[in-house]
């Protein structure tokens, strides 16, 4: 709660809370302290020396003052406006001004703001270049030391918010510059080009490469124009003063500020949802730029939210709707394509049925528009054949958590993870996969002491950091899981006292895990006694505990069963309803949490409500204008079973949107077979993707940038996002397509915006019954389940679970073998999963020459072991053989694999890793079994160079600090404390 207090500033009473930074406190006033090196998301560093105020006979640093009552404050004291005058000339030192050849002079220059604010009269200090090189090595983002003021921002950032802690400074050496990994290049450091440091920079001494000549009408001048005229002003300031160089400077921003084109928008890539403002000029793409005011990521980004981007303006992008003829695609106009495929789907259905048209809705589309592709399947066509893509990684995870607790999503927020005591990963890569989700747990372990427990097959970058890291053998999670269970009832730390009050079945549940002995467990898992124990009484004893588990899980035979167990323990130590706690799934698709929601799921409406239960089919068809025996109570095929479906001649015609479901879908021989036996195929992408190629009508869609709409992130956040650009082209929204498509199936709903179609789904679906565009307007958000009043539920179960009696339940599991395990002939398991740079098919990252840098080929991860007894090298090809088909790649030696596991990206060498992979699947849900592939290995006599580029930054070596050591900067005999004057301004 929030303290009020009332602080007096330069004479003024001013009102607000407690305990608020005191520049954040002004700002919010608007009242403006000149500073550079403080940012909200960081707080004071200390190092710039520009915010200097009097406060009780002495002068502080405005950055390190929080209000409190009575708190007075004076910026106009000689003493304290002096000290930001030599703080700034300092800066000046280190800092060459050229502002109205800058890239950078849009606004966001936090140097040219504080300078022309304090308005100096004239630069004391002369600049003199640095004798270090600009770095030129990242294809994303240059550093110019010359342009460098030590602030501290970005190192800061890489340290304590990112936690990659890549990047230092020395401020001990004679020149201190900004280090990456102790003094090697960006691209050949442990950067991971998250663009942290990029964001948070006050100057132009990190900047995007998109940004460089397209600003100003000045900055695409070269050099060897540029270089004069700034010598020029140099001149002209030390005669005139530099007011009218600034205000020659605050003139260019003012004229660029019309050509650049500043939207909020959410990312289209992992399930994070982080939101950012994009930065445009015309069609170019001149920066992401992150803001404190963002939900779920705040100021962080990854690689790909902040850097891949090239493929909205790809030259193959689909920008007119084509049809197939004689084997050939062909261009059509819009009308000749809907028409032809609304005619089409019409005549299979009336000649075969309901149940032989099925749609696979996209995860990277909007909530609107997953609304609008079940709408079609259920009224127009009347079956519920429609899924997303949920159906090959969450949806067990989701099962898990229909059985035990009743919702199927996070059971909390980002901020609840933050919070816990200790944080258990499961089968979760969450630093490649997640990598913001990621970052908020490393700093939350590094700077407040969290705990952090990581079981997983292979030792990526959570397993290096975690304080507790376990190998389980493959498919065995669900006996750790509940052996801990049993060792929690067995030795006191089950949450009696909540499992009474909150829990049904905890008797019969606990009497079914007497086969989950530890010894059991040790046996099986091939976990230690001992580590099983340690990890029980952390979890066991800790108040707060969050699970976060992925596709190392969802993936497998019985993943629905494994899901449930995960709750199953979090249930038995109280770990639901209260901050800090709870089950989190992370979802891998931007938007594949709200395609679930949103009802393109084969049994469910939008909002989870079953197409078997009578009510809930009443209110769709009342809501829809339709009769309750129009909808269809029979619960259609999922993804999966439509392809089978399909197989068998039992599903004639399908309608995919902007999904590579022949390259996603497991056993890529069937699939593509089935595609190529329908009737008729539609496909609606950006690209001809590999799916598409199996189309006979391929319709153009546009990206989220190129439209309005909402996304779900993995938290249950419902956020806006805005058109940035035209569509590309004869490209259109699907939103607009499917509404086309719908008024040529004789349902004319006449939506003309999203919101409108936000605003049906939000009167019929009570889940969503407050969600509206006006509250999700700017920075808003609101995470469902959302009251008609617009009250959500950033964390459920507080007051109940949502059961006829408000309780949960503990539900008893048998430990069941995987489908398929190595034998003698097969004797390696495959493991299988995403990389940081990469994106599923790569069809979007993959348009980027940049992301490509880092990581463009596939490889196989192999144990040094393995390799050792196999002979195998870096570079070393192999061929993978599955009981189905095999694959050739180079090897990649590392400790992130172990034993007889493999690991191998599945973005690589379409139709890649899923020609391995088999039908046995999840029996409850349908979920391949992607984690479950027995092969075996044979040696080429063939070598490459290392598949991994040696820049990539797998092979760099960070360098953790605790942030910016300004205390060594002061402690340096030259430094004075300001107003006092500097002798060497430039090396501090």
């Amino acid at each position: 709660m929030n303290r009020p207090c009332t602080i007096t500033f330069d004479d003024r009473t001013l009102t607000g809370n407690a305990g608020e930074p005191l520049i954040d406190f002004l700002k919010a006033q608007g009242i403006s302290v000149p500073s550079v090196c403080y940012h909200p998301s960081l707080g004071p560093i200390e190092t710039c020396d520009t915010c200097w105020v009097h406060v009780n006979g002495e002068i502080k640093r405005g950055c390190t003052l929080r209000t409190k009552e009575g708190l007075n404050v004076s910026s106009q004291d000689r003493e304290a406006e002096a000290a930001r005058h030599e703080g700034m000339d300092r800066l000046l030192a280190k800092h060459e001004l050229y502002c109205t050849v800058c890239e950078n002079n849009n606004g966001d220059c936090t140097v040219h703001n504080a300078l022309v604010e304090m308005q100096i009269p004239i630069q004391r200090y002369e600049f003199t270049s640095k004798p270090h090189e600009k770095d030129t090595s990242s294809p994303f983002c240059t550093y110019d030391p010359d342009q460098c003021i030590l602030c501290g921002q970005c190192v800061e950032a890489c340290q304590n918010v990112e936690v990659n802690e890549t990047l230092s400074i020395d401020f001990s050496s004679e020149d201190p510059r900004v280090l990456w990994d102790g003094g090697e290049k960006i691209n050949d450091s442990s950067c991971v080009h998250c663009g942290h440091c990029v964001t948070v920079c006050p100057c132009n001494a990190l900047q995007e490469n998109s940004m460089y000549g397209q600003t100003g009408p000045l900055t695409a001048l070269p050099w060897s124009l540029k270089r004069p005229m700034i010598e020029i002003v140099k001149e002209v300031e030390n005669t005139t003063s530099a007011t009218l160089i600034t205000g020659v400077s605050e003139l260019d921003a003012a004229l660029r500020e019309p050509g650049i084109k500043r939207t909020k928008t959410v990312c289209t890539y992992c399930g994070v949802g982080c939101a950012f403002e994009m930065w445009t000029r015309d069609r170019n793409i001149l920066k992401v730029q992150p803001t404190p005011d963002a939900p779920a990521n705040g100021i962080s980004t990854c690689i790909k939210g902040k850097f891949a981007w090239d493929f909205v303006n790809s030259e193959k992008r689909l920008t007119t709707p084509l049809i197939r003829e004689k084997g050939q695609f062909r261009e059509a106009s819009w009308d000749e394509a809907l028409d032809l495929v609304a005619s089409q789907l019409i005549s299979v259905r009336d000649t075969h049925g309901p149940q032989s048209v099925g749609f696979i809705g996209s995860s990277k589309a909007s909530n609107e528009e997953a609304y609008l592709t079940q709408k079609i399947a259920r009224l127009i066509i009347g079956t519920n054949s429609v899924d997303n893509s949920s159906r090959y990684s969450q949806n067990p995870a989701t099962k898990g958590l229909f059985r035990t607790v009743g919702y199927g999503g996070d059971a909390g927020t980002i901020k609840d993870i933050e919070q816990a005591e200790v944080v258990v990963l499961v089968g979760s890569n969450t630093a490649e996969n997640h990598p913001v989700i990621a970052s908020r747990i490393k700093s939350s372990q590094k700077l407040h002491g969290q705990k952090l427990v990581v079981f997983d097959p292979r030792k990526h970058e959570m397993a290096e950091r975690a304080n507790l890291f376990m190998r389980p053998n493959a498919s065995t999670d669900l006996i750790w899981a509940s052996a801990l269970s049993r060792y929690m009832f067995d030795n006191g730390l089950a949450d009696h006292e909540f499992l009474e009050r909150w829990v049904n079945n905890v008797d019969e549940y606990r009497e079914s895990l007497a086969p989950f002995t530890l010894d059991f467990a040790e046996q099986k898992t091939g976990i230690p006694k001992q580590q099983l124990i340690e990890a029980a009484e952390l979890i066991g004893r800790a108040k707060r505990v969050c699970l976060l588990w992925a596709m190392g899980i969802t993936q497998h035979s019985h993943g629905s069963d494994t899901s449930t167990a995960l709750s199953n323990l979090l249930l038995v130590t109280g770990n639901y309803g209260k901050p800090g706690t709870g089950g989190y799934p992370m979802r891998g698709h931007n938007n594949v949490q709200g395609a679930s929601d949103f009802g393109c799921l084969r049994n469910m409406y939008p909002g989870y409500e079953k197409v078997t239960d009578e009510d809930a089919r009443k209110r769709w068809a009342k809501g829809w204008g339709v009769k309750p025996e129009q909808l269809s109570s029979e619960i259609g095929y999922g993804n999966f079973l439509m392809v089978q479906a399909a197989a068998e001649d039992k599903l004639k015609a399908m309608y995919i949107i902007g999904e590579e479901t022949a390259f996603s879908d497991s056993n890529t021989h069937n699939v593509h077979s089935a595609f190529e036996s329908l009737d008729f195929m539609v496909v609606q992408d950006m690209f001809l993707s590999r799916t598409a190629e199996f189309a006979d009508v391929v319709l153009p869609a546009c990206p989220s940038v190129e439209k309005d709409g909402s996304f779900v992130n993995t938290e249950r956040r419902i956020q806006r996002f805005y058109q940035v650009l035209e569509p590309l082209g004869d490209s259109r929204p699907d939103w607009r397509i499917l509404t086309d498509l719908a008024a040529r199936m004789g349902h004319d709903w006449g939506y003309n915006h999203p919101a409108e179609i936000m605003a049906e789904c939000a009167s019929i679906s009570p889940m969503f019954a407050g969600v509206s565009y006006e509250r999700l307007e700017g920075w808003k958000s609101l995470l469902w389940p959302v009251a008609e009043d617009g009250t959500d539920t950033p964390l459920l179960y507080t007051d109940g679970f949502p059961t006829e009696d408000g309780k949960a339940s503990l539900f008893p599991l048998e430990w069941k073998e995987p489908s398929e395990a190595s034998d003698k002939e097969y004797d390696l398991m495959l493991n299988n999963g995403r990389l940081l740079e990469q994106f599923q098919g790569t069809n979007q990252t993959g348009r980027s020459p940049g992301i490509c840098d880092q990581v463009a080929h596939g490889f196989v991860e192999v144990s040094p072991e393995l390799a050792a007894e196999r002979g195998i090298e870096d570079g070393t090809w192999v061929k993978i053989a599955s009981r189905r088909d095999s694959i050739e790649f180079p090897a990649v030696v590392t400790e992130r694999a172990a034993g007889k596991t493999l690991f191998m990206p599945i973005h690589f060498g379409k139709p890649g890793v899923n020609s391995l992979t088999g039908e046995h699947n999840d029996p409850d849900v349908q979920t391949p079994a992607y984690k479950e592939v027995a092969v075996k290995l044979e040696v080429l006599d063939k070598h490459t160079a290392l598949p991994l580029p040696s820049n990539n930054y797998r092979y760099g070596h960070r360098t953790p600090n605790k942030g910016v050591a300004v205390e060594v900067k002061w402690a340096k005999d030259d430094y004075q404390l300001p107003p006092a004057q500097q002798t060497n301004p430039r090396k501090m």
